[in-house]
């Protein structure tokens, strides 16, 4: 195909970019340090000489959702050999706590070469792929090797929809060499259909985020910070961006103005924006204390910043209401449904179209409520805060809304096993 053609020229052209971006060690990143050829498809050998189902999970919310149906697969089929890749670091931690479950290696970049040298090491039997990580080359060689692609937990807004609309031709070449997209909702498979997908291959399954296991022990630990605590209010602001935390200190301090002894959880989204953050808060004369160098919350803490990875059910667990963030900034919000599931208050701001079926079950069942900016959210945070039934009743119904839409590792699971040629 020659959109393929011109796509592999162009980002040939771009390679050195690439690598000196890839390679770089930024401030707050850890990086790929001596494992960088495996994105060049030069990965280890695989110590089994079967033929693994690669499973493609991209960062760090992909892993978390997809480690309870890898753990399932398993189970159920434990001669099969896994071979989990990600794109970052991030999500290359949280595979390895699957410790001997899956060998993990970081995906090839879409480079033909690249990618040729990828699947004649490690000779998949399938690829499954969580969420809409579509690679041109990566599917071609796929389908030149005649190995089946399974999307799942796909999901398509309405904005990448009408994107691929204006290049349909190319999105139809891509999803020829998809074998079965599972989405997480209709709306997600009626965009498939309306880009052309033929509905025999397209499927509804659920999101696998509902089917939510989160670690009992950070739930006890979480237990454990709010008793430490004390009887204050706590709010948290989970996975902020660039542009929104300076949003955040300020309804903070119109909270403080209402609500003296309340205390922030403060959590970026990404760990070079740590020691920004910090610097942030310090320079608006917040009292900080910082977890990654375990600072004690004393009275006079305002702002507990939440500068670690994979600690976010924790720290949402010690607080009374959650505003999750990407939402007050056009990032397209993050997940909900990890405070929901955990019974808290939901807040989220009105950008929050890469979430937009699951904000609207829990705003229907008045689970969670939209902010559209910082006085809007400082005036939610104290109306909650101070009405401790209100916020509970917010909360039970985030928990039945998920327990509600919970099933989907089932269906998932029986459509990969028969899709990959797999033993019912």
């Amino acid at each position: 195909m020659l959109y393929r053609l011109l796509y592999s020229l162009l980002i040939y052209l771009a390679l050195p970019i690439v690598l000196f971006i890839t390679y770089r060690k930024r401030p707050g990143q850890v990086g790929y340090q001596k494992r960088w050829p495996e994105l060049l498809g030069w990965v280890p050998p695989l110590p089994s000489t079967a033929q693994p189902l690669w499973i493609h999970t991209v960062s760090v919310g992909e892993s978390l959702a997809a480690i309870p149906l890898i753990r399932a697969l398993k189970a159920a089929h434990p001669e099969l050999p896994l071979l989990v890749t990600t794109t970052t670091r991030t999500g290359a931690d949280q595979i390895a706590k699957l410790g001997d479950l899956v060998e993990h290696r970081y995906a090839p970049l879409d480079y033909p070469d690249a990618v040729w040298r990828f699947l004649q090491r490690t000779r998949p039997r399938a690829l499954v792929i969580m969420e809409t990580e579509l690679w041109p080359n990566w599917l071609a060689a796929c389908a030149h090797r005649q190995l089946p692609v399974v999307v799942m937990n796909a999901r398509l807004s309405e904005r990448s929809c009408q994107r691929y609309q204006k290049v349909r031709r190319v999105f139809a070449a891509m999803s020829s060499h998809l074998s079965l997209i599972l989405c997480q909702h209709r709306d997600d498979a009626a965009r498939f259909l309306r880009l052309g997908v033929p509905s025999e291959r397209v499927q509804v399954t659920g999101s696998l985020k509902f089917d939510i296991q989160l670690d009992q022990d950070q739930i006890e630990a979480g237990q454990q910070l709010r008793s430490q605590i004390g009887p204050r209010p706590v709010w948290i602001a989970a996975s902020t961006h660039g542009g929104e935390d300076e949003q955040i200190l300020a309804a903070m301090t119109q909270v403080r103005q209402q609500l003296p002894t309340a205390l922030l959880i403060l959590v970026p989204r990404h760990p070079q924006r740590f020691d920004s953050v910090a610097s942030l808060c310090d320079s608006q004369g917040f009292t900080m204390a910082r977890r990654s160098q375990q600072e004690t919350i004393t009275a006079k803490t305002q702002v507990y910043l939440g500068d670690t990875m994979g600690e976010m059910p924790l720290l949402l667990q010690a607080s009374d209401v959650a505003f999750v963030g990407g939402s007050l900034v056009p990032i397209g919000g993050h997940n909900l449904l990890e405070p929901a599931s955990l019974g808290k208050a939901t807040l989220t701001g009105p950008h929050y179209f890469n979430f937009a079926d699951v904000t609207r079950q829990l705003c229907d069942s008045k689970a969670c409520v939209v902010v559209t900016d910082t006085d809007d959210l400082a005036a939610s945070l104290i109306t909650l805060l101070q009405d401790e039934e209100k916020c509970q009743q917010m909360g039970m119904r985030a928990f039945d809304v998920v327990a509600a839409n919970q099933g989907a590792q089932a269906k998932t699971l029986a459509a990969i096993v028969h899709s990959c040629g797999l033993k019912p």
